[in-house]
């Protein structure tokens, strides 16, 4: 008997939504009228939306249940303390402070525990933990392994930190100047690329040996426990949730968004252990999102919340989301589509500057691509390159280019099928056969911080 090796989708769908069909020349004059910035077009008139992964994810029945107890009191809601148990019990921080999203954390993080002239190192920060940081006039320093700066190179944790360059840095700059060191798992702007136990373990011995906390973005945790399960030896026969419980032992706190492998549409949370500075925290709290047991969040998102946080960690789920993210990049790469390798848990990264040779790194060559993927499929992605994380030279008004140009397509959670993944190949396969024909673009207007979520463009001279 030949046994069955399809994985299927683990859940049957109860209730459809209807996405709109359009030409290429209604896209055309959508993403013109948008500045050629996708973050500006209507939800309508995209079809298959991978711009993000946060918040646009598909709740479960138990979840949607769950929301009709939802305790909207005030003052120490019900919600909130089934939602604090749930965080607790697999991420074991006594303080559990609720707020509206993972940015929200972040600023009371960061606003709490860093001045200006610090040094915040990081495996790799996202764009709002970057823009968290560098508001309260702190640096945000990437070091991540050298691995993470070759896409094409398979290594199985290439979300990991580079520690030997940690205790440099720290040499460098002095522990004083450091109020704490961050691990981001999975590591989004490096590809979605996990992190292993053993370097966990790693940053906090070099943390306990210079009296540094360490906390963890916790977004994507149990994607990035999965891979650890999967790729680390003496793992293979631990529970996704016992990993997770190993993984932040070893952290003093952490943030979350719970947009992501909370599987809920809104809300985060910020955790510590450290008495003294979640009093502070909570000051900070209550004075921008509301009172400690509601935080930012209704009393239903937070039990939306307590279910999601059981449902990401079971087996059945995890095998199909990490073998469905898989499966495009296998066959972006059967294709000749260059990617960054091996695939992560969340997303497809496809090295834009591989792909588009011609197009020089100052006239975007992942923003070209990011509409291109618009213009030919209606299909929204992000770039993760120069637009997200490049800055102006001061001095000299020149563009600073970021290390790699990449264009993410994040998979949102329970959301489309295979056949919507399918249709993705193939406009993919139709833009790489004739890439060489993409034209660059340039920037027109832009803001700061978090530039690329409103910046506009225009077609670049050749």
């Amino acid at each position: 008997m030949t046994p069955v090796t399809t994985i299927i989708e683990p859940f049957r769908i109860k209730s459809v939504e209807p996405i709109r069909i359009t030409t290429r020349a209604q896209r055309e004059a959508f993403l013109k009228a948008a500045g050629y910035n996708v973050f500006m077009l209507r939800a309508d008139d995209v079809l298959i939306d991978l711009l993000t992964d946060s918040g646009t994810g598909a709740m479960s029945a138990q979840q949607w249940a769950a929301i009709m107890r939802g305790d909207e009191s005030y003052a120490g809601a019900s919600s909130y303390y089934r939602f604090a148990d749930a965080v607790r019990d697999i991420f074991g921080f006594r303080h559990v402070l609720p707020t509206h999203q993972g940015r929200a954390a972040e600023r009371i993080l960061f606003s709490t525990m860093c001045t200006s002239g610090e040094v915040v190192p990081n495996n790799t920060h996202f764009d709002t933990t970057r823009a968290n940081v560098e508001n309260t006039g702190a640096e945000a320093v990437d070091i991540p392994v050298p691995q993470a700066r070759r896409p094409s190179e398979p290594y199985p944790f290439k979300g990991n930190m580079d520690v030997a360059a940690l205790e440099a840095l720290i040499a460098e700059v002095g522990r004083d100047r450091i109020p704490l060191v961050m691990l981001t798992i999975t590591n989004n702007s490096g590809g979605g690329q996990p992190v292993s136990m053993a370097n966990v373990k790693a940053v906090r011995a070099v943390c306990d040996l210079h009296r540094l906390p360490l906390y963890i973005d916790a977004c994507r945790f149990a994607e990035n426990c999965w891979f650890i399960r999967e790729r680390e030896a003496g793992y293979a026969e631990t529970s996704v949730a016992d990993i997770a419980r190993e993984l932040f032992s070893y952290a003093d706190g952490c943030t979350m968004s719970a947009k992501k492998d909370g599987l809920v549409n809104i809300g985060g949370f910020l955790a510590t252990n450290d008495d003294g500075l979640a009093k502070r925290e909570t000051d900070t709290l209550i004075l921008t999102e509301g009172f400690p047991t509601y935080g930012g969040m209704a009393g239903r998102d937070l039990e939306a919340t307590a279910v999601g946080l059981k449902e990401v960690l079971e087996h059945d789920y995890l095998r199909y989301r990490i073998a469905s993210t898989a499966y495009l990049g296998r066959h972006f790469a059967a294709a000749g589509v260059p990617i960054v390798q091996p695939p992560g848990g969340h997303a497809i990264y496809i090295d834009a500057a591989a792909m588009l040779a011609h197009i020089p790194p100052r006239m975007l060559p992942g923003q070209a691509l990011v509409g291109e993927l618009y213009l030919q499929g209606g299909i929204r992605a992000v770039e993760i390159g120069t637009v997200m994380f490049g800055k102006t030279d001061p001095q000299t008004g020149e563009e600073r280019t970021a290390a790699m140009e990449l264009v993410r397509l994040a998979m949102p959670r329970r959301v489309y099928t295979q056949s919507h993944v399918d249709y993705v190949v193939e406009v993919m396969r139709d833009i790489y056969a004739r890439r060489e024909s993409i034209s660059g673009l340039k920037i027109v207007w832009q803001s700061q911080p978090l530039r690329h979520f409103t910046a506009r463009f225009a077609p670049a001279a050749p």
